[in-house]
């Protein structure tokens, strides 16, 4: 059988995602026919869905993987998770920062990707309640640092008390956000759905997220293809408090649609035609 070249394997293994979680349990053979790939191929991507733990196989094929929804990933262990699609997305989002205005960013991986793409960005004023992404702005500003320069962001770090994901939360973070006003918030998101929109399985976490939405004039939420349909313990906003989601390519088609239907503006990062309404 011929290998599909259509389909990256991000794509791909989004396709097998949906795929699993829709239907409960997929079997290599029928994978194999959908997608007009080899039993060896479909096998490896069932592989690498396994080592990132949201499938589990079983003789012959998959079933999803049902996570607590208050389990929260740390930090190294999300880090290592798609990294290309959140570079992607980081790129794509830099380019909405304009030069000069006050931006928030949440934490997350995705966001921490982002921030290394707005040190080229000129007078930004930065608040952010993650440590990671504190530390990119400040050790691009270190003496001889090749961005520390005129033009360097103003960074806020909001104080607060650490989670897993290296995020600072509580009534500390939550004064400090809700006493400011940004232009735009660069969120990530533990999961994204139509029925529980934005949500986390931190319960300080979403209302440190609460407080940083309210006090935005634009939220641009940042997340990957894995995401979406994820649901946490804590819902803190809903879509319609949302103003772009970017998101990478391996969201599948039958997604775009829905999300579409919900939100005013999709950019689908590495993709020939992203959309926004």
């Amino acid at each position: 059988m011929s290998e599909n070249q259509n389909l990256l394997a991000e794509q791909r293994r989004a396709l097998i995602l949906e795929e699993v979680r829709r239907r409960g349990g997929v079997r290599v053979n029928e994978l194999t026919r959908k997608l007009n790939v080899s039993d060896m191929t479909v096998r490896r991507d069932l592989d690498a869905l396994a080592r990132q733990g949201v499938i589990e196989k079983v003789h012959g094929g998959a079933v999803p993987v049902v996570e607590a929804s208050t389990h929260e990933p740390g930090f190294e262990a999300k880090s290592t998770l798609e990294l290309t699609a959140k570079e992607d997305i980081a790129r794509t989002a830099a380019a909405m920062a304009v030069p000069g205005s006050a931006i928030a960013l949440s934490g997350g991986t995705t966001t921490y990707a982002l921030a290394q793409h707005l040190l080229d960005v000129p007078d930004l004023t930065v608040v952010t309640n993650s440590v990671r992404v504190a530390d990119v702005f400040h050790a691009a500003q270190r003496p001889g640092a090749a961005a520390g320069r005129p033009g360097a962001a103003t960074v806020v770090l909001t104080g607060g008390v650490r989670t897993p994901s290296d995020s600072l939360v509580g009534p500390v973070a939550d004064r400090a956000i809700a006493a400011l006003h940004f232009d735009v918030l660069f969120l990530g998101v533990h999961g994204i759905s139509v029925e529980a929109g934005l949500s986390t399985p931190n319960l300080a976490e979403a209302e440190t997220n609460r407080r940083f939405v309210r006090s935005a004039r634009r939220v641009v939420v940042v997340a990957d293809h894995t995401k979406w349909g994820t649901v946490g313990l804590s819902s803190f906003a809903s879509l319609d408090e949302v103003s772009t989601f970017v998101t990478d390519a391996g969201l599948p088609t039958g997604a775009r649609a829905e999300i579409e239907e919900y939100l005013p503006g999709l950019l689908v990062a590495g993709d020939s035609g992203p959309t926004e309404g």
